[in-house]
């Protein structure tokens, strides 16, 4: 019952002399399809290559819940490993996703599975040969078709790599979750997985072509409705110019990843009614209603108003792991979120003040942002 590479003899006999662990089973409450019965949640479906290594990328994003390996694509129902990996029976290794869609989008978990495997690879993935590895995308309705194709053909389009992006796209089947054993192997089996993913050749290739690319692969008509906002079509001006429009701590802070003092910042204790905006693009990031006092000295928000208008980076200074805050037009650093904030997030995006401009809600109209006055109608109806 060993997966993946550890098919291949010699790498089978040497992940045992090295580990020597037992397989474990994890329970999961769900349905044969996958379902479960948390309420709020969405889902998506994606194959990376081998599901213990997508499973476990994508249980690191903030906002995902949970991620739950198992096969589809084919036409043997209730199929187990040993069926699908023999590659009779048309089935694929994939990966559900459960997310909570208010604080990470759809088009988030595209662009974080294109940084997870070789989407290039049409015969399988890494060390792993077949067409039950390959990589695919399976859509539950007409937007993530949408969004999903209009991703791969930005990949495509961008030159990133040489060979065509070989990535399929189409409507999910029957989902059959695969075997307890394999739930959770990142965690269960922690030095095979160790083992089995850096002898794959996974993690070399992820450094290789994606560190540092915090690029949005998308069309743009998908993103946004072009020209209805002047932030959406925003090109960023030159660093000279930037320096004569902002000051330098606003400089320094969006430019340079910079960190602004504590408690002396312009709306750490804001409690006005209205949204925050880029400072550099205008595009709206916060709102009044989701601000809390964390007692950081910074201000805070347990979610942003669109999870679009923000991109999340993996940030390694100060010898530890963070992940920073970015905003989606402008590349502007905002801070960095943590995950000890209030319900129902449980997220803190702790947020610069230097990287934002405050419009107050009687400002909103008359400044372009009419269309997100929304945001106070229901505080506006309870008082």
């Amino acid at each position: 019952m060993f997966k993946c590479a550890f098919r291949k003899p010699w790498l089978y006999l040497v992940g045992l002399a090295v580990v020597g662990v037992a397989l474990l089973a994890v329970p999961r409450v769900m349905s044969q399809d996958g379902s479960t019965p948390d309420d709020g949640l969405e889902t998506a479906v994606f194959a990376g290559g081998c599901f213990w290594c997508t499973e476990a990328d994508f249980e690191k994003m903030l906002g995902v819940k949970d991620a739950v390996s198992g096969y589809t694509g084919g036409t043997v129902e209730n199929p187990t490993y040993e069926q699908v990996s023999s590659g009779t029976t048309g089935h694929i290794e994939a990966v559900k996703v459960y997310y909570d869609p208010t604080i990470v989008s759809y088009q988030q978990l595209l662009d974080a599975f294109w940084r997870m495997h070789d989407p290039t690879d049409a015969e399988g993935s890494f060390v792993d040969r077949g067409q039950q590895y390959t990589s695919a995308i399976f859509y539950e309705d007409e937007t993530e078709q949408r969004l999903a194709e209009g991703s791969k053909e930005a990949l495509a389009a961008s030159g990133k790599f040489a060979a065509p992006v070989a990535t399929a796209i189409q409507p999910l089947g029957e989902y059959y979750v695969a075997e307890d054993y394999h739930q959770n192997y990142h965690k269960t089996s922690s030095l095979r997985y160790d083992f089995y993913r850096g002898a794959s050749g996974r993690n070399g290739f992820i450094d290789a072509n994606w560190k540092g690319d915090n690029t949005v692969y998308q069309l743009m008509e998908n993103l946004v409705n072009a020209g209805a906002y002047p932030w959406q079509t925003f090109e960023k001006p030159s660093d000279e110019t930037l320096k004569q429009q902002l000051t330098e701590v606003q400089y320094d802070v969006t430019q340079h990843e910079g960190i602004e003092r504590p408690f002396s910042n312009e709306y750490d204790s804001n409690k006005e009614t209205g949204i925050y905006v880029d400072i550099v693009s205008g595009e709206p990031l916060f709102s009044s209603t989701h601000k809390f006092d964390s007692g950081t000295g910074w201000p805070s928000f347990w979610r942003p108003i669109d999870p679009d208008t923000i991109v999340l980076k993996e940030d390694r200074s100060f010898l530890t792991v963070r992940t920073e805050v970015r905003s989606l037009y402008a590349d502007s650093h905002l801070g960095h979120v943590f995950t000890d904030g209030p319900e129902p997030t449980g997220l803190r995006y702790c947020m610069n003040s230097a990287a934002m401009k405050f419009i107050p809600q009687a400002d909103m109209a008359d400044a372009g942002y009419g269309d997100y006055l929304y945001l106070f109608e229901e505080t506006t109806a309870s008082n």
